[in-house]
């Protein structure tokens, strides 16, 4: 598949990511305001709903940060930019895009941004769980 044909196929999934992302994020509010709203039982079942409060946060700070990833991504598509390394102008592989849609360096200026500690000890670019996908 040409370059152009598999770039119009990753718009087509972050679009259906965000979407699900935007789904998601709309019901863990509510959630997390119902939870909130309602009067608590026993102490046993305070700390249970408080530990389900921190569990959700989390969860949807994760889905915030992707989502601001997927959007970034697809800025960059509207630009004509994406796939481009915003440190080298390099051409990112096809193959680290598959794997992290929303990449924005490539696999060489990844590693670099590593093992220098850039980025205030943060990866430039961090998927789902925090973990590298190369």
């Amino acid at each position: 598949m040409a370059r152009k044909d598999s770039l119009a196929n990753m718009r087509a999934i972050l679009v259906k990511r965000r979407d699900a992302l935007r789904n998601a994020l709309a019901g863990d509010l509510t959630l997390l305001r119902d939870l909130h709203s309602e009067s608590r039982g026993d102490l046993i079942d305070a700390a249970y709903d408080t530990a389900q409060d921190e569990v959700n946060s989390q969860l949807a700070e994760v889905e915030s940060r992707e989502l601001a990833s997927i959007e970034n991504a697809l800025e960059r598509m509207k630009e004509g930019n994406y796939g481009q390394c915003e440190v080298c102008g390099g051409r990112i592989p096809m193959a680290r895009l598959e794997a992290l849609p929303y990449a924005t360096v490539c696999i060489a200026c990844q590693l670099d941004f590593e093992r220098s500690g850039e980025a205030g000890g943060r990866r430039a670019e961090e998927p789902i769980g925090g973990e590298l996908e190369l």
